[in-house]
């Protein structure tokens, strides 16, 4: 990757986004755009799309309606180039299990570049793990697989961070570590927190209730 990836010009549009699986529509009429350097916290209840507007924003599911773009310091980028700019923490996304904590790092790391001058020693230091790194992550605790997710998100060189419901799995001392991930690695990037737990969102400035996108969703279609 190069230096332009660190570049803090980044925008995600959405004009009239919507998304429907089957013929119910999870959420429409979507206007709103993503900017580098704020820190944004997607709202709602379970059931209100937080997640699948996250996997729309990725680009991990096409919306169903409106158009969605992508530039980079004003140059609009293909939407399959997409995933070299962000880095995604999710419980959907699992970790390879049969891999080490090391091989895990070693195997994210060919495809994101550090951040900070952090290496892998940093980041196994950062997790506390010393005594686990050569252990399979099939043998970590919930707890443990989610701050190593976690970990690597926060520690990629990217202009974008998504995270989904981040605290999951983790105890109060946890909770504390990740808000200290916040303060150290989340400044200059375009920050996406998915979550109803205040705890998780409290330093986003920007709010997007998807509550509000479902009451739309639930309209009936005026025939023409």
């Amino acid at each position: 990757m190069d230096d332009a990836l660190s570049a803090t010009g980044f925008k995600i549009s959405l004009q009239n986004i919507g998304r429907r699986f089957n013929r119910e529509w999870i959420f429409r009429e979507v206007n709103y755009n993503f900017q580098s350097n704020k820190a944004y916290a997607i709202l709602g209840p379970n059931g209100s799309g937080k997640s699948t507007l996250l996997q729309v924003l990725t680009s991990s599911l096409a919306p169903s309606a409106g158009t969605l773009s992508y530039s980079l310091n004003n140059t609009t980028l293909e939407i399959e180039s997409v995933y070299q700019y962000l880095s995604l923490a999710a419980p959907y996304l699992e970790l390879i299990e049969e891999f080490t904590l090391d091989e895990m790092i070693d195997f994210h790391f060919q495809f994101k570049k550090y951040c900070n001058g952090l290496n892998k020693d940093g980041i196994v230091e950062l997790l506390n793990l010393q005594t686990s790194r050569k252990k399979p992550l099939k043998y970590f605790s919930s707890g443990m697989k989610q701050r190593t997710k976690l970990a690597l998100a926060f520690c990629s060189d990217t202009p974008m961070l998504m995270l989904d419901e981040p605290t999951s799995n983790l105890d109060t001392q946890g909770v504390d570590w990740y808000l200290n991930l916040v303060t150290k690695f989340a400044a200059n990037r375009l920050t996406i927190i998915c979550s109803n737990q205040p705890h998780e969102y409290e330093f986003c400035k920007e709010l997007l209730n998807m509550s509000d996108y479902k009451q739309i969703a639930n309209k009936p279609v005026l025939a023409k």
